[in-house]
């Protein structure tokens, strides 16, 4: 991925702490648009349509969360949201409105870029997913090769980390893949302990993908391993191999969602 051609949007109300992001960012080849308050982040969004979005949550006019869900209403791009607050809450409230990623100030400039990068690498499907027909399961159809999702014929619109999710575990269905698989097979490989990620995006897959949400038929979890796809017609098997067993998050916590 070439970072020359990447434009990200910065938000944020801190002047030193806009100046040192952006300047590391473009010092990495990337273009920065710079807004100091939400309404100035939304008229930037609108007009120059860039890559990758980084949004303090407190700022002046309109914070970062109706930036993140008024963004995420109309479009797919990554966002990151930088935030103050340490409270486990706040962070999940940010991802449930769309947000991929977020940061806890302080933090440094390569925990920053690496984050970035692994947003911008999930806009380019580079989770490998293995290709072929399209897979059918009743009434959800999964073009894995296309990066489609129809539901009763109607096309469902997927982030692309949604999508990503989606398809690791279709490519593995029935078989159980662990907090930690997920996490580093789609946000990257420094991650694993960040199970509120996962109970935020499978809820929000459930909401899309599932007849009853509060009873799944296909994105089923197992408490404080990990998650599985299962077929209606294969559900009651269950896949774990001795190694994944082994090797599940040791420090992840029960997630009965």
């Amino acid at each position: 991925m070439t970072t020359r051609t990447k434009r990200i949007l910065l938000a944020e109300d801190e002047v030193a702490l806009r100046d040192f992001v952006s300047r590391n960012l473009r010092a990495r080849g990337f273009e920065v648009l710079e807004a100091s308050n939400g309404l100035e982040a939304i008229a930037l969004w609108e007009r120059e349509d860039p890559h990758l979005l980084i949004l303090d949550i407190m700022m002046p006019r309109m914070d970062g969360l109706e930036v993140c869900r008024r963004v995420r209403e109309l479009s797919a791009v990554p966002i990151i949201v930088l935030t103050a607050l340490d409270a486990e809450s706040d962070k999940v409230a940010a991802l449930d409105l769309g947000a991929d990623d977020y940061l806890t100030k302080p933090f440094g400039v390569e925990e920053l870029l690496a984050r970035v990068r692994a947003a911008l690498r999930r806009t380019q499907w580079e989770v490998m997913l293995p290709t072929g027909d399209m897979k059918r399961f009743g009434e959800l159809e999964i073009d894995l090769a296309g990066h489609i999702v129809r539901l009763r014929g109607e096309e469902v619109r997927l982030s692309p980390t949604e999508f990503s999710l989606l398809g690791l575990l279709v490519s593995n269905v029935g078989k159980v893949l662990t907090h930690r698989v997920l996490l580093q097979s789609i946000w990257g490989p420094e991650y694993g302990g960040e199970a509120e990620y996962l109970r935020v995006y499978i809820n929000r897959l459930r909401q899309k993908l599932e007849p009853d949400p509060a009873n799944p038929r296909y994105l089923l979890t197992e408490p404080g391993v990990g998650y599985r796809f299962v077929a209606p017609e294969t559900r009651g098997t269950r896949k774990l191999p001795p190694q994944e067993r082994s090797s599940s998050d040791e420090g992840a916590h029960a997630d009965n969602e």
